[in-house]
Order: structure tokens, then C-alpha cells, then sequence
């Protein structure tokens, strides 16, 4: 009686499918709108070594409902970064899903040089919405004008919820050359008893640091 040939252990069926498609990057494009999901998600991890296929990975993730395949596409923008990926991860920060929201700001605050660009015209977007995600993205966006855009927006700002946000960021980030810019939204928000809180403790800490 002959062996019975075994796959190796833990190999499941949608892995071994996978092995047997092909994998140039043209055969990867395609597979990013097969109707199986596997295929879609290993597609977007292998077109990672393909910074070209950027704009590909884009247009998958805007449609993409699964949400491995949308981590894997994620993913796969954040491995090329640069310029190109920014330009078409910022647009969806206007996205009705929250979710995507969040996970493009992830990705965005890990691109600094490619992000620095749009914040100026993020920071002063008509939608006070974009101005918050904007606040947001500089949480976490390793670049040295962070605390400085953000003490910009606060001269000018009037949305409270904004202000809130900046704040809040601030004092985390911020530094004694941002402490004139929370000093003056603490007085021209005497009125305010949530923000006039948050600047002084946003001062507080600052002055802490310092100390």
C-alpha cells in the first residue's frame, strides 16, 4: 500500500491555495479583487515589496470591507510610505467609517516627512472634524514642528471641541515655546470652564517638565 502524502502541520487549505497561485506582482493586482478573501490578504502582504503597486493597495483598501484584508492593505501602504501613500491615505480621514479613520491615522502618524506637507491645510480645513483628526495625527507624529502647528491653530481657532483637542495633544508634546499660545486660549477662553482647565493643565505640566 503507498504512503498517503500529508501537508505539513497547520498548513490549512487556503495557505496551500495561496502557494499554488501565481505571485508576480501582476498576478498579486489581480488577486486583490479575487472573491476570496485569503487571497486578497496575501496579495496585499506580498505587494508590499512593490512600492509601485501603491496606488493598487489604495483603491483596494477604499472598497474593502474585510477587515483582515484591510489590515493587510494597511499594512502594506505603511511598509512603502512616502509621498504618494499619504496623498491617498489622507483623503479617506473624511471616511463615515470610524474604524478606517482611526487605522489611517495610525498609519499616517508613522510617515512623518510624507505627512508634514498636508498639515498645514488639514489643521485650517473648513470641517472642524478634519481639524480634530488632524490634532489627532499629531499625538503621535514624530516631527518637530508638531507642538508648533498646533500652537498656530490655537491663535486662531474658535471651535471648542478643536481646542479641546489641541490642547489635550499639547500636553502631552508641548514645550515651553508653545506656553504664550496656551496662556492666551486660557484668557480668551475664560468662559469656558473645560478649556480654561485644559490650558492650565496643559501649562502645568509643561512648566513641571521644565522645573
Amino acid at each position: 500500500m503507498g504512503l498517503v502524502k500529508t501537508e505539513p502541520s497547520g498548513q490549512a487549505a487556503p495557505e496551500r491555495e495561496r502557494r499554488r497561485r501565481g505571485r508576480s506582482p501582476d498576478d498579486l493586482l489581480r488577486q486583490l479583487s479575487d472573491p476570496d478573501p485569503t487571497a486578497r490578504r496575501w496579495a496585499a502582504r506580498d505587494l508590499s515589496a512593490h512600492p509601485e503597486a501603491a496606488h493598487a493597495l489604495a483603491d483596494a483598501l477604499e472598497r474593502e470591507r474585510d477587515p483582515a484584508v484591510r489590515e493587510a492593505l494597511l499594512d502594506a501602504l505603511a511598509a512603502i510610505g512616502g509621498e504618494t501613500v499619504a496623498e491617498r491615505l489622507v483623503p479617506l480621514l473624511r471616511s463615515e467609517d470610524a474604524a478606517l479613520r482611526n487605522a489611517v491615522i495610525e498609519v499616517l502618524q508613522g510617515m512623518p516627512e510624507a505627512v508634514a506637507p498636508h498639515m498645514a491645510r488639514l489643521l485650517a480645513d473648513p470641517d472642524p472634524d478634519m481639524r480634530i483628526f488632524a490634532a489627532d495625527i499629531c499625538r503621535s507624529l514624530p516631527h518637530p514642528d508638531t507642538p508648533r502647528w498646533l500652537a498656530e491653530l490655537l491663535g486662531r481657532e474658535s471651535h471648542v471641541n478643536v481646542v479641546g483637542t489641541a490642547l489635550d495633544v499639547l500636553a502631552e508634546i508641548g514645550g515651553p515655546e508653545e506656553l504664550p499660545a496656551l496662556r492666551a486660549v486660557a484668557e480668551r477662553f475664560a468662559g469656558e470652564p473645560f478649556i480654561a482647565f485644559s490650558a492650565k493643565v496643559a501649562i502645568r505640566r509643561i512648566e513641571e517638565a521644565r522645573a
